[in-house]
């Protein structure tokens, strides 16, 4: 994440423990259906990011992760009802 997309695993981990954070579950874009997508705020980032996980035997890994695109940024928003970031 952080070569390809400037994610850190710290501001990845922030933004998985944002409590306003929008889950979708299973990720709407997931093919597989197995992926759980969380948009949250980070930080240290100073930023909306999306990240994607996946659990497997009780272990939850991070897979993927990004600054937080237009939609996406909506969905966490409309969940939120202010629209502020926290």
């Amino acid at each position: 994440m952080q070569a390809r997309h400037g994610v850190s695993v710290e501001a990845a981990n922030e933004a998985l423990a944002d409590p306003h954070a929008a889950v979708a579950d299973p990720d709407y874009a997931s093919q597989s259906g197995r992926s759980v997508r969380t948009i949250g705020w980070s930080t240290s980032a100073r930023r909306l990011l999306t990240i994607i996980t996946v659990a497997e035997d009780g272990v939850t890994y991070g897979v993927n992760g990004w600054p937080s695109n237009d939609i996406d940024t909506r969905r966490y928003e409309a969940e939120n009802e202010a629209g502020e970031q926290p």
